[in-house]
């Protein structure tokens, strides 16, 4: 995000839109302008000689919040996302209350299904266009636009709640949620390295996962609370509207960088650009297509109205904290990994971070302890949170800038429909095996996923050090700093 003057780097800069660009299945050799080979792994003297530098600085954990945009940013998004929390915990407790009651617990599961497959649509219809647009126009009213229309979406649910209008018209609502967050998760997620520079993508990963995590912790548990104490939801839309409004103001003086934009003309090649780039880098493919399988079967957390309710028995209250658990977990791990230095063998780390989160969700599964069950979920988020750092991180560091909205909308593609249609497998699943069942053979599944991952692409074992990746990147010789702001 680094973008559109041309202005000369002390080295010169690989097109890697250009076919010659079509980095080997079987080695990590995707980045090195040197005359040799550079592997994430590289060694410090490599990454010393690289920058000219005598030694790598001393690790701040705080090194993305020197950015004043990057501070707005977090805590905007902080609030939104913990209102976006709240709205969904409500959401998901009246359409299953709703349904539950005059047609059953399996009934129930099946409608929560049907709302992962509603807003997993609008994800797979407009993620490659979205993803063009984040590339060529303005990100940062790509994103106050789609959350204006986000607003009027929660007013409208906000009323059907109060007056108890008919279910089909809240899917409806729910459509158009997913329409506008399609639209704008690409520029989200892609602006964040125009607030940044280069060496500090890896600390602001960390904190965005920890930021997202926090409020996917708060934002249930505090939804959960609103809903018992009130007893109906209408007041936890209210809250989502006011939040929402709060961020825009957050938003409005922010001044990123403005980035590469993208002049090729709107053709399927073009729309294609980030899935033609993402299948041809091993890494950043091998990591995209291990969390969206791991997420596509391992989604139990779309059914924890259903455990809450029938089979932990813990009503709206304890269904809150049932949804915060996998943040606590993965709060805590984003604030410890953010102060130790980078893993030294990310990839390996990553790995087994998937494995955990298969086998905590077996634990889940069959669990009829809330407290166990609680902890089971704890331990899904610490590993999902290590998971989403080390791929967040690979992603923004080895993406040209004029191509990050389209692989951000392709990971949108990878990672948020394998949650909406993780959602929609498990509620399927419930309806004709039972929520146990279902849920312990999507824990079983993940499994079985990492193994299959790693014998495909042995390379994401090969993935050293964050820090070093980051710090190779910066070798390329950009500076960010040198580029106008966006009005």
């Amino acid at each position: 995000m680094l973008n559109s003057s041309e202005e000369e780097s002390p080295s010169p800069k690989p097109n890697l839109t250009e076919p010659e660009y079509s980095g080997s299945r079987d080695s990590v050799e995707t980045l090195g302008e040197t005359g040799r080979p550079a592997t994430f792994a590289a060694s410090s003297e490599v990454i010393e000689h690289e920058l000219g530098a005598a030694a790598p600085a001393k690790h701040d954990p705080y090194l993305a919040f020197r950015s004043r945009d990057y501070t707005l940013y977090t805590m905007g998004s902080l609030v939104s996302n913990v209102g976006n929390q709240m709205q969904n915990v409500a959401v998901a407790w009246e359409i299953y209350d709703r349904v539950s009651r005059v047609s059953g617990m399996q009934q129930g599961a099946w409608a929560l299904g049907l709302v992962g497959l509603i807003q997993a649509l609008p994800v797979i219809l407009l993620a490659l266009p979205a993803g063009h647009m984040a590339d060529r126009f303005s990100r940062k009213n790509i994103m106050l636009l789609a959350q204006a229309v986000l607003l009027l979406c929660w007013a409208g649910m906000a009323y059907l709640s109060f007056t108890h209008g008919p279910l089909e018209w809240l899917y409806l609502l729910l459509l158009f949620d997913g329409l506008a967050n399609a639209m704008a998760n690409p520029s989200r997620t892609a602006m964040v390295p125009q607030l940044v520079p280069p060496e500090a993508i890896a600390s602001a990963s960390t904190w965005n996962s920890a930021r997202w995590q926090t409020s996917a912790m708060l934002g249930p548990a505090l939804g959960g609370a609103a809903i018992a104490y009130f007893g109906r939801s209408f007041e936890v839309y209210i809250i989502s509207i006011i939040s929402s409004i709060i961020f825009i103001f957050f938003v409005l003086p922010i001044r990123p960088r403005a980035h590469e934009r993208s002049n090729e003309p709107v053709s399927l090649q073009t729309l294609l650009g980030g899935a033609s780039f993402v299948w041809s880098t091993p890494i950043i493919l091998a990591t995209v297509t291990l969390d969206m399988f791991a997420v596509l079967l391992g989604g139990a957390v779309a059914l924890l109205p259903l455990y809450a309710k029938d089979i932990l028995q813990v009503g709206a209250h304890g269904y809150g904290w049932l949804m915060a658990s996998p943040a606590i977990g993965s709060v805590v791990t984003a604030f410890v990994m953010a102060h130790l230095p980078p893993f030294p063998r990310a990839g390996r780390v990553m790995l087994w971070a998937v494995a955990g989160f298969g086998l905590a969700t077996i634990v889940f599964g069959i669990s009829q302890n809330f407290y166990l069950s609680f902890a089971a979920l704890v331990v899904t988020g610490a590993c999902d949170s290590i998971s989403v750092i080390v791929r967040h991180t690979l992603v923004q560091v080895l993406t040209p800038d004029h191509l990050r909205g389209r692989v951000s909308a392709i990971n949108s593609v990878f990672i948020g429909v394998s949650n909406e249609i993780g959602s929609f497998e498990s509620g399927a699943a419930a309806r004709l095996l039972g929520p146990v069942r279902a849920v312990v053979f999507g824990g079983i599944g993940t499994v079985l996923v990492v193994m299959g991952v790693a014998s495909k692409w042995p390379v994401i074992k090969n993935i050293g050090s964050l820090q070093d990746v980051a710090r190779e990147f910066a070798a390329r010789g950009e500076k960010p700093d040198d580029k106008p702001l966006e009005k």
